[in-house]
Formats: C-alpha cells, sequence, structure tokens
C-alpha cells in the first residue's frame, strides 16, 4: 500500500464520520474488474520483461487479480504498444516502454500511435547504464585512446541494432571523438550476437546494455573503458564514468517505464498511480530489480512525463543530425 493511500486509511480510521471514499482514491472503487494486461513489447527474458513481470506480481498481490503479461515483441516495439493505445481507457491495460519507444518517435514519424500524446507515464520505474567495451586483445587501454583511435583509423563498432540505445551511444561517441565516417556502425539482430563477436575480435568495440556483457566483463574476455550512467555501476565499481574521464556528452541510460492510456480517468489514473509507486517501492521487488542490474528510479507520474518528453526530444534530435535511419 502507497504512503498516500495509507496515510488516507488512517485518517479515515481515526476521524469519527469522515466519508469511507477518504480510505481509498475516489473514482476507483473495485479497481480492478478483471485480470489486467501489462503489454511488454519485447520478447520473454529481456531486461524490460524481468522489471515488468517484477511489477506484475507485485500489483497481482496489491489488487487481488491477475495482471498478466503479454509479450507482444516486433516492429522495433511498435506492435505492443499500437495495441495498448487502441485498448479501452479503462485502466486495465498496461504498458512497458523503454529508451527504444522514444527514439521511435523520430525514426518512425507516422507510427500508428503517438507517444506523448495516446500515453501517460504512472512511472520511470528504473534504468540501467551502458558501458564502452573492446575486446581483451585490443592495444585499446582507456576511453581517451579509444577516441584518439577513433579520429586516426576506421574503428568497427557493433549495436544491437538501427536505432537502438548502443546504435545512438555509438552515434555520441562519433560526435564526441570527432571520428566522422571512420566510425562504423555494424548492426546486429539483438545484444547477445554483437557481444560474441567482439568476445571473437570480429568487432573493435560496442557500447553495450551492461547486463548483456557483465559475465564477459567479470570473466576477462572483455575490457571495460567507461559507464555511461551518471554513477558508477555497482557491478563494476572500477570502471569509471565517461563524466570522470572528462566526456560529459556521453552519458545516458536505457530506462524502462510503466504506462497507461491517456484517456483513464483521473481518479482512476491517482490510483494506478499509486499503486506502481508501491510497487516499485518493495523492497523485495527493488532488490530483485538490482539484481538484475538495475538503478531503481520509481519516480511519480509528474516527473516521469517530464523525463519521456525530454528523451523524445533529445533523440529525435539525434536521429535527425545523425541521418539515422531504421531497418
Amino acid at each position: 500500500m502507497s504512503t498516500r493511500r495509507a496515510l488516507l486509511g488512517a485518517l479515515a480510521a481515526a476521524v469519527p464520520g469522515l466519508p469511507a471514499a477518504f480510505a481509498q482514491p475516489a473514482g476507483a472503487p473495485g479497481f480492478p474488474l478483471h485480470p489486467v494486461r501489462y503489454i511488454v513489447p519485447f520478447t520473454p527474458a529481456g531486461l524490460t520483461d524481468i522489471m515488468a513481470r517484477l511489477m506484475a506480481q507485485k500489483l497481482s498481490e496489491i489488487w487481488g487479480k491477475p495482471v498478466v503479461v503479454d509479450n507482444r515483441a516486433g516492429g522495433n516495439a511498435m506492435i505492443g504498444a499500437d495495441a495498448a493505445a487502441k485498448a479501452p481507457a479503462d485502466g486495465h491495460t498496461l504498458l512497458a516502454i523503454t529508451l527504444t519507444h522514444a527514439v521511435n518517435v523520430g525514426l518512425f514519424p507516422q507510427a500508428p500511435y503517438h507517444l506523448l500524446r495516446d500515453f501517460r507515464p504512472l512511472s520511470v520505474l528504473g534504468s540501467l547504464p551502458l558501458v564502452v567495451v573492446v575486446p581483451l586483445a585490443s592495444p585499446i587501454q582507456s576511453l581517451e585512446q579509444l577516441m584518439t583511435v577513433a579520429r586516426t583509423r576506421p574503428l568497427n563498432g557493433g549495436s544491437s541494432g538501427n536505432g537502438s540505445p548502443p546504435h545512438l551511444a555509438l552515434e555520441l561517441l562519433r560526435r564526441e571523438a570527432g571520428a566522422g565516417r571512420g566510425l562504423v556502425h555494424v548492426p546486429y539482430r539483438g545484444g547477445a550476437p554483437g557481444v560474441t563477436d567482439l568476445v571473437a575480435g570480429n568487432l573493435d568495440l560496442m557500447l553495450s546494455n551492461l547486463p548483456e556483457c557483465i559475465g564477459q566483463i567479470k570473466g576477462g574476455r572483455l575490457r571495460a573503458l567507461a559507464i555511461t550512467g551518471a554513477e558508477r555501476s555497482a557491478q563494476v565499481p572500477e570502471v569509471p564514468t565517461v563524466r570522470e574521464l572528462g566526456f560529459p556528452g556521453l552519458e545516458m541510460t536505457n530506462w524502462t517505464a510503466v504506462l497507461t492510456n491517456a484517456a483513464v480517468p483521473a481518479p482512476l489514473f491517482t490510483r494506478l498511480e499509486a499503486d506502481a509507486l508501491a510497487a516499485i517501492g518493495d523492497a523485495g521487488v527493488r532488490r530483485r530489480a538490482v539484481e538484475g542490474g538495475f538503478e531503481v528510479l520509481g519516480w511519480d507520474a509528474e516527473r516521469s512525463r517530464e523525463f519521456v518528453a525530454a528523451e523524445v526530444a533529445r533523440w529525435t534530435r539525434l536521429v535527425e543530425e545523425a541521418g539515422i535511419r531504421a531497418d
């Protein structure tokens, strides 16, 4: 139960004659009326799916009704988002999004839904840093050296696909280094194949989601040069941040948020926000999310709305300036 709901309930119990409606957000009695669908526009077992399942399990406990994770992958994560946009605005459909959806606004201006108009964020739940990695056999020992080399000879940089967070991070590195066309983008169908090729020495570098390469870093097969998050990662505390190394322009994170339909009535939206914050604030959920590599955020709806809008603006600008195109 959220702090807000707990306080209202305590007030209702303590003050005789106070309307019972104050014990829970008005306009949401009986919610949910049936199982809630939590759409994840990616395949099972990925990072977004892991966070969504943690949230779904806790929300099921809070609501006393099943919260069913519905994986609808494909279309650059737009198939699932479109399904959520077309669902009834009754609070019974939630949508998981990531940085990919903010990037899609610039990549797919003709998408069948509008991220900022058709949805409202309940909470930005957590974020994941990217890490600049090179093969262990690479002569490149530091981020500064990588920047220098990128200006003097061609380097192949892998990513999990055109327009993916690792691709965007690579474009930021290209700009920071002034590498121009000397830094060649090599897109893969997912992060794992790229990491495999990097370990094998078929790529020169990657900016990879940390959980996708943490095993290879700890196993001594990849060398981590820098973390793109604002702070060092507890998983690799010895790896400095890009800001520490003097490259704040490379700072970025991948993130995940939970949204609902923008037309959900205000009282019900308030209820959904409070329960989402209660779920991500649960000690067990937070512990398991951290174990999965997340920095838990749990921002409220207004802060989340401002953040998502800022991310859309930032990455739409980069997509346009760098001439990034979808696959």
